[in-house]
């Protein structure tokens, strides 16, 4: 046992770790800071906990002082504020209630009116208005309790059940209040901290809502004005939180607070301890922790000696030693005498020692390869020339392992054998013919790359699998070859071929550092097919980066410094209607004046304006941005043309651009919001005005109304409620329309009860002008029957509003193709046809004087678009000689029954 100790350094090690590291670290581990902490958690959970059942009893006492109070305002005697019956009530409620020592009643103004027990001070007829449970009696009326506080009639501190008292008609009628005795609180939480030692030093408040010691375990500390002194932890528990924490107390002790709170009371529970005493366990483990790690460190100064001696002092002599491995430099005699003594040791550190001499040995071989390799990679990244490197590749070969006959073959796809790349020591003609096919079974070099492994022939004499190719090696004057496949992936498949001309078997350091020349032709040639690959790739990113510019929406010019084009897209063609040849090396000027001369519709004036603009942000003086107004066929575009520089990678200016962007649907987007404010704002002006106008004549005590005018009041009133109503209902219509979000509960209906109804309740009346013409055999529909009542009395509302009141509105359905269309005809001005799908558009409507002088928000159609395609259907307007004539359709499915929901675009999806 003891001669395997010699020998083996990690036994020493061991032995002498665990003699004196051993006891030290076993005690950290079972004496750790996790169970330090988790003996603090449980002190601080157990005085949570005693804190939570406090408040919980606490509480429980308050809600029933609170509901015995509610009962008590319920009493007639108490409501009519008959004395008598109060003084039997209060009595008999004070005779349950030993924790109550004042029951009493309060009128509207503040005043006594009666309390019990009668005697021995009255303080019937004061006024106790200015408290401050009275001020918040009249604004609530659910009972409450008041801040703690001594009380001038019995002269005891207390706390206040109030209970509000209102009578049918919204009006205080006062309030009645029990005065709950804070001793009795006291008195429990001194029966509560007896129990435990006072060296504990554990204390048990309670605190109101104002902050106010209100209960203590000390019959002799002031009830009421005290506060805890830490604010932050009032706020806490007041608030509602509990938890724990640890603070300095206001007499300096540091302390840890358990706070509960009562929710119905708003009052809180807070459990004190000074941290000395609660945590003195952990804190006397943590002591014993600190007292194993000193043992620790004496033993480990021990442990470092003994380490010092056995191992590092030989170690430093070894990193001495191995730092000259592979240098020019040697070690001095004294070094080296030192060296020859610790190898003669008979554990590791003998052995190390005696492998790294042998190590310097081989190391100094290995330079010399590496040095060659070393090369042979500062000529595969010096140049992409392929045949190049190759060469380079075989004049290492021939330098380093002393082979004067060596080739490089690869696959010629054009010819399909493999062909000598590069060679060394071969005869030009025998280079020149050698061609080997890929399905030769009998080559070294496809063998070779088929296994992907070096094949050697040692002798071509005796080998029998070289029995064919032997005229071949005869002639070229060889007796022995090695072939080494190379790992290519992107390039064709190659071999490095090494020729001797005497019988050899390759040795594997051989073998090796011919892989490693293999790897890097194989590098060589990879970079090589890498970078014509690369080049038609970056080729192909080009034409790909092209069509991506070519296609956006947005026109783009790119210029020189001398201002004149030199790439635009083919957007910027359009809008300019000329060719690219015509565009590039055209100046920049003129081509955005020949964009600017499209806008026909504003006056010189304005157009010399815009012009300037343009020049101005072209030139730098002015703003980057310009917006420009652009008219095709009459139709304006609005544009935003943004000039930014170009510069290169060090900052340098280089050219200019400049984007034209269409922002035409932004600010149609901005036309909807003002649209939005003036349309909404006047319409919800109008029917409030009336409200307000007629409400406040009713209201007038200088007139009185007979019923007949009240009655007609209250009609407008009503009407324009009505109106305000279905104004907001439009609203929120529209907004789950456009939000996507617009349920659809689809019931089987009749389509001509729905026109009916529609009708009815069609602003202005219109039933007596409807004339419908259903077809009798008219299936059932299955929609949603309030938002399609809701299409059809739109459009027979806008029929009734624009066609003047002796026109007839025409209501007729047809089916056709698994749909039912219904059409909604007026003889009114009609609908001009350029705006037939505008007036589906939210806010939107027409400008005549007709359509401007009728009241509405230009929600009606929108919403019956959004409603009908919710339901898988179409709206449209249909030309009319005379009048206007909307029409829309409705799928007859009848086994689709189901809600749906509409997106953004209308198109309605069903629910499952």
């Amino acid at each position: 046992m003891n001669f395997s100790i010699r020998r083996d350094l990690g036994l020493q090690l061991l032995a002498l770790y665990l003699l004196f590291v051993g006891p030290v670290v076993l005690a950290s581990l079972i004496f750790d800071q996790p169970i330090s902490q988790r003996l603090e958690n449980e002190v601080k959970a157990s005085d949570l906990a005693l804190a939570r059942a406090i408040a919980q009893e606490t509480n429980t006492t308050l809600d029933y002082a609170l509901q015995a109070v509610s009962e008590l305002a319920s009493y007639s005697a108490v409501i009519n504020m008959d004395a008598a019956g109060m003084e039997a009530l209060f009595g008999n409620f004070m005779s349950a209630r030993p924790d109550v020592n004042l029951v009493y009643r309060l009128n509207t103004e503040g005043l006594m009116v009666f309390h019990y027990p009668i005697g021995p001070g009255s303080t019937v007829g004061t006024d106790f208005s200015f408290r401050d449970y009275f001020e918040r009696a009249i604004t609530t009326r659910k009972p409450f309790l008041s801040r703690g506080r001594i009380s001038p009639t019995t002269n005891q501190p207390v706390t206040t059940a109030v209970m509000p008292m209102w009578d049918d008609q919204n009006q205080f009628r006062g309030l009645v209040a029990t005065n709950v005795k804070l001793e009795s609180l006291s008195a429990t939480l001194a029966s509560i901290t007896s129990g435990h030692q006072p060296k504990e030093g554990l204390n048990v408040v309670i605190i109101d809502n104002a902050g106010q010691i209100i209960a203590h375990p000390d019959p002799q500390f002031p009830l009421t004005g005290a506060n805890l002194g830490l604010a932050q932890l009032t706020r806490d528990v007041l608030s509602g939180k509990s938890g724990n924490s640890t603070q300095v107390s206001p007499e300096g002790t540091e302390t840890l607070y358990s706070f509960v709170p009562m929710p119905s009371a708003g009052w809180g529970v807070i459990v004190t301890r000074p941290t000395a005493t609660a945590f003195a366990t952990p804190r006397t483990m943590h002591q014993g922790i600190l007292l194993s790690v000193g043992v620790f460190l004496v033993v480990g100064l021990f442990f470092w000696i003994a380490l010092s001696r056995q191992v590092l002092r030989p170690l430093e002599h070894l990193a001495t030693f191995s730092q000259t491995i592979g240098l020019e430099e040697d070690i001095n005699e004294h070094q080296r005498r030192a060296l020859t003594l610790l190898s003669e040791r008979p554990d590791q550190i003998g052995h190390l020692i005696r492998s790294l001499t042998r190590m310097e040995r081989a190391i100094e071989a290995r330079l010399k390869e590496l040095s060659t390799l070393l090369e042979t990679s500062a000529a595969v990244v010096s140049t992409l020339d392929s045949h190049t490197v190759l060469n380079r590749i075989l004049e290492q070969v021939e330098r380093l392992l002393g082979i004067r006959t060596c080739a490089l073959l690869a696959l010629d796809p054009s010819r399909g054998f493999f062909t000598v790349q590069a060679s060394r020591g071969l005869s030009q003609r025998y280079a020149d013919q050698l061609a080997i096919s890929p399905s030769e079974p009998l080559s070294v070099s496809m063998r070779a790359i088929r296994t992907s492994q070096p094949i050697q022939v040692s002798d071509t004499e005796t080998d029998s699998s070289f029995a064919a190719l032997r005229p071949r090696a005869r002639s070229e004057g060889y007796r022995s070859l090695l072939a080494v496949p190379l790992n290519t992936q992107h390039a064709p498949p190659s071999v490095l071929l090494v020729y001797r001309p005497d019988p050899h078997e390759f040795t594997e350091r051989e073998i090796n550092l011919l892989t490693s020349f293999a790897n890097h032709a194989a590098m060589a040639i990879e970079n090589a097919a890498l970078f014509s690959r690369s080049d038609l790739r970056l080729k192909e990113q080009t034409r790909r980066l092209e069509a991506l510019i070519q296609s956006l929406e947005d026109g783009l010019i790119l210029e020189d410094l001398q201002g004149r084009v030199l790439y635009t897209n083919r957007r910027i063609g359009e809008l300019a209607e000329l060719s690219p040849q015509e565009i590039i090396g055209a100046p920049v000027d003129r081509l955005l004046e020949r964009i600017l001369s499209k806008t026909e519709m504003y006056s010189k004036e304005e157009i010399k304006k815009t012009r300037q603009a343009v020049e101005a942000a072209l030139n730098g003086s002015g703003p980057r941005q310009v917006e420009l107004v652009l008219t095709s066929n009459r139709q304006e575009r609005y544009f935003r043309l943004q000039v930014f520089n170009v510069t290169d990678l060090e900052g340098m200016p280089i050219g200019r651009g400049q984007i034209l962007s269409d922002i035409t649907r932004d600010r149609e987007i901005d036309r909807m919001k003002s649209s939005l404010i003036s349309t909404v704002s006047h319409e919800l002006r109008t029917p409030l005005a009336g409200i307000k106008g007629y409400a406040s004549t009713l209201l007038a005590e200088d007139v009185e109304w007979d019923k007949l005018a009240q009655r007609e009041f209250l009609q407008v009133i009503s009407n324009e409620t009505d109106r305000l109503t279905k104004l907001v209902g439009d609203l929120l219509d529209i907004s789950r329309i456009e939000a996507g979000n617009l349920d659809v509960v689809r019931t089987e209906c009749n389509l001509n009860e729905l026109v009916l109804r529609a009708a009815q309740r069609a602003h202005p009346q219109a039933s007596q002008r409807l004339k419908t013409n259903l077809p009798p055999d008219l299936p059932s529909i299955y929609v949603d029957s309030q938002r399609i009542e809701a299409v059809l009395r739109n459009l027979i509302e806008n029929a009734a509003k624009y066609a003047g009141e002796n026109s007839s509105i025409h209501v007729s359905a047809v089916i056709q193709s698994g749909h039912v269309i219904v059409r909604v005809k007026d003889e009114g001005p009609g609908i001009p046809t350029e705006y037939s799908q505008r007036i589906f558009e939210s806010f939107y409507r027409l400008e005549d004087g007709l359509q401007r002088a009728t009241p509405g928000a230009g929600l009606g159609l929108a919403i019956c678009h959004g409603f009908v395609s919710a339901h898988g259907g179409e709206i449209w307007v249909e030309p009319q000689s005379r009048g206007a004539c909307i029409a829309f359709s409705l799928p007859l499915e009848q086994a689709t029954i189901l809600p749906a929901s509409v997106n953004t675009s209308g198109e309605a999806t069903e629910v499952s």
